[in-house]
């Protein structure tokens, strides 16, 4: 763990030397995706300029090479999360990762049962379980939440049952940046013998996950969005789990043995891992795990928080604008999102795109929820490892200049 040198880290990202209409970058749509180090960079350049090669199986020098690599990351990935090797599921994203356990997970569910996820889901972690539900006619029941975002546990203990056979929540609202009560909710899961779905997507980049100590049975999340490229995805489940689920793809790698009447399954984790995989992106993956643990997580977290909160005092200025989640820093990550009282959020984001100010606009995937705030669109600024004061000072500033100018119209 080193100290926490902004200077020397923003180093590290090449990209934030840009400009943006002239004007400095200032990334603020981390939630999306977050910007690359140069060691994940140059580890992809490595890897196709000195040992492309397929992994698995091959003996010559290139595939011995490459399959370590790529081997290595995936337990660079099980000690960031603390758990085994063989539960660590390369996939292409979060989405994936959540479509093969609802998909692995059908034969648990049986008419009259019923599935548990909260109103604050990305479409990831909605579609598939309502898809599921229509299949096998078993009830879809919500977790509310109050304006804040914060799930009703009271309500919880009321709807989670016997008949619960999954509960699938968001560890940290895309939308809200309200972080759930996870050791509450898995309390309630073990009282029901039920099991807990956790989409990582927001989490596992900015604080320390413990899969021994959050005692989930599966967690999902994307390396995009932790410093790795795009296109590539963790699923880690419980082994016992992951040994009773039939494998989503079929083909090369993913069997042990194949004959004209039939095939055996792989062992954990390749029955899991059909055909050719993303080599070059798990490898750089690893890299950008590096990065994080030598950082540190905590501060990680800590910055994050700093900047957000400061963010969030900054934004009590401004009146016409209205935050979506918690307005203080109880249970929250580095989300904000946020309205104008009359001016649309695809105009507030062009405007700042020309002060080089990017962040996200839209219903972020979370289309029930944003219009359960009787809007259909919102603006979102996110924030990571590198962000500084200052981009929150011009974010701010160009918040201003974008209320001015529409004023004026």
């Amino acid at each position: 763990m080193q100290d926490y040198n902004l200077e020397k880290i923003r180093n590290d990202f090449p990209i934030l030397n840009r400009k943006v209409n002239n004007n400095k970058l200032v990334y603020l749509d981390n939630a999306a995706t977050s910007q690359k180090p140069n060691s994940v960079i140059q580890s992809l350049n490595d890897y196709y300029t000195n040992y492309n090669s397929n992994v698995h199986r091959g003996v010559h020098k290139l595939s011995v090479e490459a399959t370590d690599e790529y081997e290595k990351a995936r337990f660079k990935i099980a000690d960031f999360i603390n758990a085994s090797s063989n539960e660590i599921i390369w996939t292409r994203n979060t989405s994936e990762s959540i479509n093969i356990v609802s998909i692995g997970l059908k034969n648990k569910v049986n008419s009259g049962d019923n599935i548990v996820v909260s109103r604050m889901e990305h479409h990831s972690n909605l579609v598939p379980w309502q898809q599921l539900c229509k299949e096998k006619n078993a009830e879809l029941r919500y977790l509310d939440h109050d304006i804040a975002g914060r799930i009703d546990l009271d309500q919880a203990k009321k709807i989670i049952d016997k008949n619960t056979k999954i509960i699938a929540i968001t560890h940290m609202s895309n939308v809200l940046g309200v972080i759930n009560p996870i050791n509450s909710i898995r309390e309630i899961s073990k009282e029901n013998g039920t099991l807990l779905v956790l989409d990582g997507a927001q989490s596992a980049p900015h604080f320390s996950v413990d899969m021994k100590e959050i005692d989930c049975d599966f967690f999902s999340f994307s390396a995009h969005k932790m410093l790795g490229p795009t296109g590539i995805g963790v699923l880690y489940g419980k082994e016992a789990l992951l040994e009773e689920m039939d494998p989503f793809y079929f083909g090369g790698d993913m069997i042990s043995e194949v004959t004209y009447e039939g095939a055996k399954w792989n062992d954990l984790p390749y029955k899991f891992e059909a055909g050719t995989p993303n080599i070059a992106d798990a490898i750089a993956t690893g890299f950008g795990v590096d990065y994080l643990v030598d950082i540190g997580m905590d501060n990680i977290t800590k910055h994050e928080d700093n900047i957000t909160n400061y963010a969030l005092e900054k934004m009590k200025d401004l009146t016409d604008y209205k935050i979506i989640g918690p307005l203080d820093m109880k249970d929250r990550g580095g989300v904000i999102s946020f309205t104008h009282n009359s001016v649309h959020p695809h105009d507030v984001g062009e405007i700042l795109d020309k002060f080089g100010v990017a962040i996200r606009t839209g219903h972020h995937c979370a289309m029930p929820l944003v219009r359960s705030y009787e809007i259909v669109a919102a603006c979102r600024a996110s924030f990571y490892l590198y962000n500084t004061y200052e981009e929150i000072d011009i974010f701010i500033d160009s918040l201003k200049e974008a209320e001015s100018y529409f004023n004026k119209l």
